[in-house]
């Protein structure tokens, strides 16, 4: 059987949300992990899809394994940032590819490859989700507007109807927020911030009161990338929280789980981030437990020689069919978008890119709107 998509990391929570997205929309995928037990599932509801063991340690099977699918585009949701690495499979294997976004310098590498990528007319995509990925289109889209922008800032709140800790998104990306240092852009000039250190209590027009810190993401360096040709000076991305989570993960790190140091168990060296992962894995969600999440961006500068400021948010509520992902639909789902449009030919200029850079805003809220996910320009919906 050949396949439209190839799924990376298809067992995780995002892989699985973006690999039941496009077969909601009738392409044929192949899912690969390493534990088809948490898919078995999609596997039964779903007749155009098939389950693969993939380690993306094994180089030249991971590639075998892409090239004889016969896909178009590989959606890599693989947890851990193996990004570069299963970039460098793609090209070996002579296909496009999206992914949810890696570390700044990880991204400056993959930006690298972009002459090879053109060579072989293939096109990738770095940070697909939701920040990185939707904010990174609406920013496209707003900025168009503006003569020159002085300031970018973006960020996502979230919160639920029930107060009890469920895991967001990735734990294992979650705790590096709060624990790596932030890279912020002031006056020009890359600035690093420790998390903890810029904690303030701030109040989402959408979810409410949140626990604000600056975090570090790729889009500070992408927007300054794409943009300092407009003026910009000053990039910041925060993360906020509601309380009940924050507090919840504030304590997971100090009890230790964010140590880079392994622990013994039975003789074997086990990272206390992995345990910690593994055992969420069995934390339930609660009856009737639903979610809302704001994704916005703001935009400070200058249009027709006066001031100008825009705030465009994407809002994204827990939908029927969806409800164990929560607001975590934004990030595999805008994956699965962005894939469909390469496979589609709406994107198909060779080269590595962000999505600021080559996602069409209209086409792709377009298809957010679809799936439930509002965008707002200065309070205005805009994709009705």
């Amino acid at each position: 059987m050949r396949f439209d998509f190839v799924v990376l990391g298809a067992t995780g929570l995002q892989g699985k949300i973006a690999s039941k997205d496009l077969l909601e929309r009738g392409f044929s995928v192949l899912m690969c992990g390493r534990d088809e037990s948490r898919i078995e599932h999609l596997l039964k509801r779903y007749k155009k899809t098939k389950f693969s063991y993939v380690d993306i340690r094994d180089e030249a099977k991971a590639v075998d394994i892409v090239k004889k699918s016969g896909a178009t585009v590989v959606v890599n949701c693989v947890e851990g940032d193996w990004n570069l690495a299963i970039l460098q499979i793609c090209i070996k294997a002579g296909v496009n590819c999206v992914d949810l976004g890696s570390e700044i310098w990880m991204t400056r590498k993959q930006f690298a490859l972009g002459s090879i990528l053109r060579k072989k007319g293939l096109v990738h995509i770095t940070g697909c989700g939701s920040v990185p990925g939707v904010g990174n289109v609406m920013l496209r889209y707003a900025a168009e507007k503006f003569d020159s922008i002085k300031t970018i800032e973006v960020g996502f709140a979230w919160s639920s109807n029930i107060q009890k800790f469920v895991v967001p998104f990735s734990i294992q990306s979650i705790i590096e927020e709060f624990t790596d240092p932030a890279t912020n852009i002031e006056n020009r000039k890359f600035v690093k911030i420790t998390p903890m250190s810029s904690v303030k209590e701030a109040r989402d027009s959408v979810v409410g009161r949140q626990e604000r810190f600056y975090a570090r993401h790729p889009e500070t360096y992408t927007f300054y990338h794409y943009f300092k040709k407009k003026g910009v000076k000053n990039v910041r991305f925060s993360a906020e929280f509601p309380p009940h989570s924050f507090d919840k993960i504030e304590s997971f790190i100090k009890l230790g789980f964010g140590s880079a140091l392994p622990i013994d168990i039975d003789g074997k060296p086990v990272l206390p981030i992995n345990f910690l992962t593994e055992l969420l894995k069995r934390l339930d969600i609660p009856e009737n437990y639903t979610e809302k999440e704001d994704l916005w961006v703001t935009l400070e500068g200058r249009s027709k020689g006066k001031k100008k400021f825009t705030r465009m948010q994407c809002v994204v509520k827990t939908i029927d069919g969806w409800e164990d992902a929560g607001c975590n639909i934004d990030t595999g789902i805008s994956a699965s978008i962005m894939a469909q449009l390469i496979h589609r030919g709406s994107i198909k200029t060779p080269g590595s890119y962000a999505p600021e850079a080559i996602v069409p805003p209209q086409e792709f809220f377009r298809e957010l709107r679809k799936r439930e996910m509002i965008v707002y320009e200065n309070g205005r919906m805009i994709n009705q």
